[in-house]
């Protein structure tokens, strides 16, 4: 059991969140908390190497898998089919998400249990506040022209890896449809590029037990328990609106994938830890394809693709992260909705949520941006920074677990266009 990946991440993240309470000032207070404040950094050296690892070959490694992809489906009807039904997938998913999160934000009210003297120690609100650029009027038909990757450089600058998911399916449909000897020293690249990503990434998993625990020990350094405590309420709306999105992930495997709930989580556990413990759904996702492929029996043209794809589009769990904090910071900061206000977060949360990038942090930025839309003082985003690793953590272990149910969904369409494909073949025979 020693040798289990999944074992050693469980210890990492054990021993680091001992660690952490046992040093920060904000619990058992063994230390200084300038010595401690000092330590925090070094100890999240190697989980900090370990994810700087990861960014580094995202890119090569998103889109070498989906030009794979794409180039390995059997035909272009499981390719056509795999592109008609992911795109309204992620979409409905990603309502339902933002849907269980107003509801749930209402029920419990979670604004109620804060006083409102805590919006007086805020901190860091200017340099949140200087982090968001002012939001741009941008009309409907600018911002689809926009998706198209012109400035490659730019997008890799602004860490924008929507533009190299589209390129990517670009390439792979343009591959599909090119005489095989044109195609074939593109495809063999594609194929260098992912073997090298895949080496620096089975490189960076040797880290992985160091980096959870350096990553964890860090963040309990500086929040201790005050900071939990005073949000326990608004901790507790998030985690349960995350459950009942799991709930909802279990229905669809059972119904669409055939497979029982406690099997597939059972399966997919290593992911969820992994997922948990870095808060990027980019560090795991080489880790989520092994599995869809080796685990949930998922044909590796869909699971190239979706996983990927997923990866930088299918944020449901951060969706519903960002549309509970938005309604707990106007519940604290005294801010009605009405019905249409409501539906505009809906909607700017749906697109804010798609295409945002797949490392930790990143819920902030988008939030701050739907906060601005809705009326609330961006400083209210400092509010929740003490918490935000740890929901950060939750979310991300919902994102990929809705990437593998997205791979078991589509491996169901899939199936049923192929064999529906054979019956009109058949009766076309027979005509």
């Amino acid at each position: 059991m020693l040798r289990k990946l999944w074992f050693q991440v469980i210890l990492g993240m054990v021993l680091g969140v001992l660690s952490g309470l046992l040093l920060s000032p904000n619990a058992f207070a063994l230390i200084p908390k300038d010595i401690a404040l000092e330590i925090a950094p070094w100890v999240a050296l190697v989980g900090n190497i370990f994810l700087a690892l990861i960014k580094m070959v995202v890119i090569p490694l998103v889109m070498s898998s989906i030009i794979l992809g794409i180039t390995s489906a059997e035909n272009t009807e499981t390719l056509k089919t795999l592109g008609l039904k992911i795109a309204p997938y992620f979409v409905f998913t990603t309502i339902v998400a933002v849907t269980i999160g107003i509801f749930i934000s209402y029920m419990i009210n979670p604004g109620d249990f804060v006083s409102s003297d805590i919006l007086t120690n805020i901190s860091n609100s200017q340099i949140v506040a200087k982090s968001i650029e002012p939001v741009q009027n941008i009309s409907i038909p600018d911002m689809i022209v926009s998706l198209i990757p012109i400035n490659v450089s730019k997008a890799e600058l602004d860490g924008n890896i929507l533009f190299f998911v589209i390129l990517a399916i670009f390439v792979g449909v343009a591959l599909m449809n090119m005489h095989n000897d044109d195609a074939k020293p593109m495809k063999d690249l594609a194929r260098s590029f992912q073997a090298f990503s895949m080496t620096i990434v089975k490189w960076a998993m040797k880290l992985a037990p160091y980096a959870v625990f350096g990553l964890l020990c860090n963040i309990t350094i500086k929040i201790g328990f005050d900071a939990i405590s005073s949000m326990a309420m608004y901790i507790f709306t998030v985690l349960f609106g995350l459950f009942l999105l799991l709930c909802f992930y279990l229905i669809l495997v059972y119904f669409f994938g055939g497979v029982k709930p406690l099997i597939f989580l059972s399966k997919i556990k290593e992911v969820q830890l992994m997922a948990f413990s870095t808060s990027s759904s980019a560090a795991v996702m080489p880790l989520s394809m092994k599995t869809a492929e080796e685990k949930l029996n998922i044909p590796t043209p869909i699971s190239k693709f979706v996983i990927p794809l997923g990866a930088t589009v299918n944020m449901d769990g951060t969706a519903l992260y960002q549309v509970c904090a938005a309604i707990f910071l106007t519940q604290l900061f005294g801010v009605d909705l009405d019905l249409i206000d409501i539906i505009i977060l809906a909607i700017t949360t749906v697109g804010a949520s798609i295409g945002a990038p797949s490392t930790p942090g990143v819920g902030i930025v988008i939030l701050a941006t739907i906060l601005q839309s809705i009326g609330v003082p961006v400083e209210g985003v400092a509010l929740i920074l003490g918490v935000d690793r740890i929901l950060d953590m939750c979310r991300t272990t919902i994102n990929v677990t809705g990437d593998l149910t997205a791979s078991l969904v589509m491996k169901h369409f899939v199936e049923i266009s192929s064999k529906s494909m054979k019956v009109a073949k058949k009766i076309q025979e027979l005509g």
